[in-house]
This record gives C-alpha cells, structure tokens and sequence, in this order.
C-alpha cells in the first residue's frame, strides 16, 4: 500500500456513513465499498471543512468526525422557499399533478439555463413552492468512514 498522505492535488477515494447531528442520528447517505467517493483534494468538488478534515490521512486508514452546520450547508434560507406558477410544470401542453406531491424532487432551470433541484415544499391552489436550500441545510453532518485510495490521478476507467 503506498503511504501518500491526502493533500492538494491528490485523487483520494472514501467509503462513509453520513448521519445527522452525531453518531447515533439518522442515517442520510451511505456510500458503500462497492460504489466508493471519489474526487480531486482542492478541486471545491466537497466542503472546505470535509477536505480539511480528511487531509493528511492515507489509504487504509478510519476517519470520524463532525461537521457544524455552518461549516456544512449552513441554515436554511426563507428566500430558497420560492412560489412558482403550476404553468411552469407543462409538458406538451398537460399539467403532470403527481410533481406537485409535497416531498417530490423538481429539476428546474434558473433564468441562465442552470440546471437547479428543488423539492416540493406546499401545493397551493395555482401554484407550488419549492425549497431550493440542499437538502442537508440546517444540518450538522457527522461523517465515519475509511479511506479507500490516494493516487495521483483518478484510476482511468477500462
């Protein structure tokens, strides 16, 4: 096994659990041996306080620590919460009610043809309002796990 350490410009893999609020929360994301994480150290692929956390470790090596909201994706914001017209859920021309299930994940575009995930939040009448916050905002996130792989550059795909 190589003794790389995670710093900047290193392709590191990870294997976690991500729970809320601390080891014994609910369970929010799995990401399992078989289907590992992986991204570039100083790419902004993943939080600053993630990367940081994760810097100096190297592969085989356990990691377990806690993230505070802030350092996460902060609270969640009123102004995310944003009422949109049913009108703009037409698909030739017909009106699909199930997206306007309180829960349901909407792709949308932003006026600069960003591509952007909401969720709904409360169907109205004529219209629906979406929270466009990440889902995890408002959450402190308590991550366990190992680390897979550091390389230098991403394993190339055969």
């Amino acid at each position: 096994m190589n003794e790389m350490h995670i710093s900047d410009g290193l392709y590191v893999e990870i294997t976690y659990v991500l729970r809320e609020d601390g080891p014994e929360g609910e369970e929010l994301e799995v990401c399992p041996a078989d289907d590992p994480f992986g991204f570039m150290i100083g790419d902004d692929e993943v939080l600053p306080a993630f990367e940081a956390a994760l810097k100096g470790k190297k592969a085989g090596d356990s990691f377990e620590f806690q993230l505070s909201m802030e350092d996460a994706y902060g609270p969640e914001e009123e102004d995310a919460f944003v009422e949109v017209p049913k009108s703009a859920f037409l698909v030739d021309g017909e009106l699909d009610e199930s997206v306007f299930e309180v829960g349901e994940v909407v792709p949308m575009e932003t006026e600069d043809g960003e591509e952007v995930i909401g969720v709904v939040a409360e169907a109205r009448l004529n219209t629906v309002v979406v929270d466009f916050n990440h889902p995890f905002a408002g959450l402190a996130l308590h991550f366990s796990g190992n680390v897979t792989l550091v390389s230098e550059a991403p394993p190339s795909a055969n």
